[in-house]
């Protein structure tokens, strides 16, 4: 923070007054929050629905989340009809919405809730699979109201801004983890946590941060320095690793056929059209054949490119006509759209069935 001429206990008092203040009247709406306002009437979140919430929000926005979220609270309106559901359905239903492994811990993570019931606190919800650090701090603190260190992506962009943190990213996280903790109140923690999340989301944002609207601007080293946007600092990036694939679309009498990908791995568990492994070198058509479900005449549909969080995918579309005794399940071409495929398997499918 920049030098202002007050006495750091009351720069923090400031700085927590104004945030509030500016939360209780520019909350953003979600179907999975309490505002401030319903929340100082004495409503109380559903722990069930902020614990889904948070899973889905892991690395994913809230526009593509929300849609989702309706869906899943529709369908499994309590963490018993979670828990009951077989996991190829919550699977089915996550499609799309990428990270499978959180569609595989929430799964697993449900029937534990279902039968012990919900954690008291932080250290309970650890404990918890697909539950790290952030995420049970984000259900204490929003759900329980228990004073707690919620640190985003949100909240380490407004942290390294606000005290002008030098150190690049990664390394500068375990520093802006001590700034938020040193700027959380022990009063209203769930509002304080969602209001940090709205500032980054909305005020204090990637790129062109919105100052004049800004709560804590004066507060701001950052701002003070005229380059906010050039914080928080980052290493260069590097380039994503290339891998190549072959899928294959075997198509008998209007249906395609589809498998189920191990569970341990990428996309663990899911759907899938049948493929080669995926390496660093291309695939030639007598390599990629010996990895197809049936031996026929199969030809070229065109390349998908995929972009994973580590590695950067093109996969070659092959088409065949066969019999429908290959080994897998077989899904009416129509009903493809609904079979649950993660995004890179269901752009494959499309591009085949549009060959």
């Amino acid at each position: 923070m920049p030098e202002v001429g007050e006495p750091l206990h009351l720069v923090v008092e400031n700085v927590q007054a104004a945030l509030l203040a500016w939360y209780d009247r520019a909350a953003r709406t979600l179907p999975w929050r309490v505002s401030p306002t319903d929340r100082a009437a004495g409503v109380r979140p559903d722990p069930y629905r902020v614990w889904l919430s948070e899973i889905m929000l892991q690395q994913t926005t809230t526009t593509a989340v929300a849609p989702y979220f309706a869906a899943f609270t529709t369908r499994w309106p309590r963490v018993e009809n979670l828990a009951a559901a077989p996991r190829e359905d919550v699977l089915a239903a996550w499609a799309g919405l990428g990270y499978y492994s959180r569609a595989r811990n929430l799964h697993a993570a449900a029937i534990q809730l279902a039968e012990k019931g919900f954690p008291p606190d932080e250290d309970g919800w650890r404990e918890i699979p697909g539950v790290g650090p952030y995420t049970a701090a984000a259900v204490a603190a929003i759900a329980y109201d228990q004073p707690a260190n919620v640190v985003d992506g949100n909240v380490e962009r407004v942290m390294a801004r606000l005290f002008a943190v030098e150190t690049p990213l990664p390394a500068a996280r375990p520093q802006l983890r001590a700034h938020a903790g040193a700027l959380a109140p022990s009063a209203r923690p769930g509002d304080w946590a969602q209001a940090l999340m709205d500032l980054g989301a909305t005020v204090c944002t990637p790129r062109s941060p919105h100052c004049g609207d800004c709560p804590i601007a004066q507060w701001c080293a950052a701002a003070a320095g005229g380059a906010p946007a050039g914080y928080p600092r980052r290493l260069a990036k590097t380039a994503k690793p290339q891998r190549y694939g072959v899928a294959f679309a075997l198509r008998v009498k209007g249906r395609l056929l589809l498998v189920r990908r191990p569970e341990d791995g990428l996309l663990g568990g899911m759907r899938a059209l049948p493929t080669t492994p995926w390496r660093e070198a291309a695939w030639t058509a007598a390599d990629a054949a010996a990895h197809a479900p049936a031996a026929t005449a199969w030809r070229p549909a065109g390349v998908v490119r995929h972009v994973f969080t580590h590695f950067a995918l093109d996969l070659d579309v092959w088409v065949g006509d066969g019999r429908a005794d290959a080994a897998g399940e077989w899904v009416d071409e129509a009903e493809i759209a609904q079979a649950g495929l993660p995004t890179v398997f269901a752009k494959a499918a499309a591009r085949a069935l549009s060959a």
